[in-house]
């Protein structure tokens, strides 16, 4: 994918794009979970560690999200999401490809959760991640440096 793919940390004037962009992204797969997709649950998805969260820019438009959490021994992907009319072109993939390859650096596993009902997964797996547990609605997946 030629693309420019750029960061810039999220701010309050971002709130009523986020919960655009998560409306549009998760919520077919919370009411596929039984999960529930009212505005306050949206809104506190998007708030659970703001402080870490990325709007994504491609080609300098918001693209999507990035909330990622880092320490010593662990990457963790907090939230991922790619607006749909860019779904499918490899933005995600190379988002994702970035992080592993930093990790590797670093020598961290990189760890995310993912819906059930989420086809995402797909894409994970296909990255090298393993699926390490489970609870009732999400898989919890690790890329382990090799």
């Amino acid at each position: 994918m030629n693309t420019t793919v750029t960061y810039r940390k999220a701010s309050d004037q971002d709130i009523n794009y986020l919960l655009d962009l998560r409306t549009k992204t998760m919520n077919p797969h919370y009411v596929d979970s039984g999960l529930p997709t009212d505005r306050e649950s949206t809104l506190q998805r998007i708030l659970y560690q703001f402080d870490k969260a990325h709007i994504i820019l491609f080609n300098n438009e918001p693209a999507g999200l990035l909330k990622i959490s880092k320490n010593d021994d662990k990457t963790e992907v907090l939230q991922l999401q790619i607006d749909p009319d860019l779904q499918g072109k490899g933005l995600g993939r190379s988002i994702l490809t970035d992080i592993l390859k930093e990790a590797s650096t670093e020598r961290k596993t990189v760890a995310l959760s993912v819906l059930k009902t989420n086809k995402a997964q797909h894409l994970y797996t296909s990255l090298g991640f393993k699926t390490v547990g489970e609870d009732d609605h999400s898989y919890f997946m690790e890329f382990l440096e090799r």
